[in-house]
C-alpha cells in the first residue's frame, strides 16, 4: 500500500517546527529516522497531513559529557549510540541496548528519541532510560521542561509530550565506580522487538548492591521500573538465593501482555528467567 496524500517540510530550527506543529495539532506528524511511522502510513494506520522532517535542524544527532551527565541528541541514531566510546567507557548499557535494536538499516537510520517518542510496548531503549534514571527534554510553545523516565510513558504508544512538543534531548548519569550493566531479551523472530526485555545498571561495595536500577520492556503495556526486584537487592549481601527472590517480584503488580508472540503465562516466566539473568550479568561484570 501507499500513505494517504500529504504535505512535507524541512524545518531548518526547532522554532520553525514547533509552530507547524502549533498550527496543525494531531493532523502534523514529526518524522525522524522513519522506521516507525513510514511502514504504519504505508498500512494506513497514520494518516497525517503533514510531515515535519527533523533532518535539517542542527545539535540534535550528538553524544556529549557535560559535568556529571552525557547528553544524547534525540535525533542520534542507534547506531552512533552503538559505536559511541563515550558511552562505551561511561554508560555502556546505552550502547549494549543499541546494539541488539533490530538490524543494520535500523540502527543505521532509527533515531533515540524517534523509538522513545514512538513509545512501542517492545522496544528496547525505554528499559534502559528508566535503569539509568534518564532525563528526556521537551521543548513545546512555552518552553522547556524535563521529564523523568518514569513519568515520560504512559500506555500502548502513549508519553506524556503535549502534541505541540518535541522531544529534543535524552540526560542520563556518567557512571563511575564498581558498576556492572546488562540489556537481555527474548526478540521477536521477525522485527526483533521484545517479546521482554530487561535492562540492568547496578553499583557494588564488597559483596553488597548499593544502587540498582531494573527496566523491563514487552511485558506489559507499558515499559517500567522493577521497583520491588531493586528493592529486594539493594543494601543486601550477595547470596545465592538473593538473585531469584528479587527477580521472582518482576511481575507483581503486573498484568502481563497476551498475543501471537507469547501468552501472558509465558511472558511472565520469561520476564522472571531474563531479570535474573540480566541482574547475574551485571553483577558478573562487576566483579561480583
Amino acid at each position: 500500500m501507499i500513505p494517504a496524500p500529504f504535505d512535507y517540510i524541512t524545518p531548518a530550527t526547532l522554532e520553525e517546527a514547533i509552530r507547524a506543529l502549533d498550527s496543525h495539532g494531531e493532523d502534523a506528524k514529526l518524522l525522524s529516522g522513519g522506521h516507525s511511522l513510514l511502514p504504519m502510513m504505508k498500512l494506513r494506520l497514520a494518516n497525517p497531513k503533514l510531515l515535519i522532517d527533523l533532518s535539517k535542524i542542527p545539535g540534535l544527532s550528538r553524544i556529549r559529557q557535560e559535568g556529571d551527565k552525557i547528553t544524547i541528541g534525540a535525533l542520534t541514531t542507534h547506531y552512533q549510540i552503538e559505536s559511541s566510546e563515550l558511552l562505551k567507557k561511561k554508560s555502556p548499557l546505552l550502547s549494549q541496548t543499541a546494539r541488539v535494536i533490530g538490524d543494520v538499516q535500523v540502527r543505521n537510520r532509527g533515531t533515540i528519541g524517534g523509538s522513545l517518542a514512538h513509545a512501542d510496548p517492545a522496544a528496547d531503549m525505554p528499559a534502559t532510560m528508566l535503569a539509568l534514571g534518564a532525563e528526556l527534554r521537551a521543548r513545546g510553545p512555552g518552553g522547556d521542561r524535563w521529564l523523568k523516565a518514569e513519568d515520560f510513558f504512559l500506555g500502548i504508544m502513549t508519553t506524556a509530550l503535549s502534541p505541540t512538543e518535541i522531544l529534543t534531548e535524552i540526560r542520563v548519569p556518567v557512571s563511575s565506580g564498581r558498576y556492572g550493566t546488562a540489556y537481555l531479551k527474548v526478540p521477536q523472530k521477525a522485527s526483533g522487538f521484545a517479546i521482554v526485555g530487561v535492562a540492568v545498571w547496578l553499583k557494588v561495595e564488597g559483596q553488597r548492591c548499593t544502587e540498582i536500577g531494573v527496566g523491563i520492556t514487552g511485558l506489559d503495556a507499558k515499559p517500567f521500573r522493577a521497583r520491588r526486584t531493586e528493592e529486594r537487592l539493594r543494601g543486601n549481601k550477595w547470596v545465592p538465593n538473593l538473585v531469584d527472590e528479587a527477580s521472582s517480584q518482576v511481575t507483581q503488580g503486573v498484568e502481563p501482555l497476551s498475543d501471537i508472540h507469547a501468552s501472558a503465562e509465558f511472558r511472565a516466566h520469561l520476564a522472571r528467567l531474563y531479570t535474573a539473568r540480566a541482574i547475574q550479568e551485571a553483577a558478573r561484570r562487576a566483579g561480583m
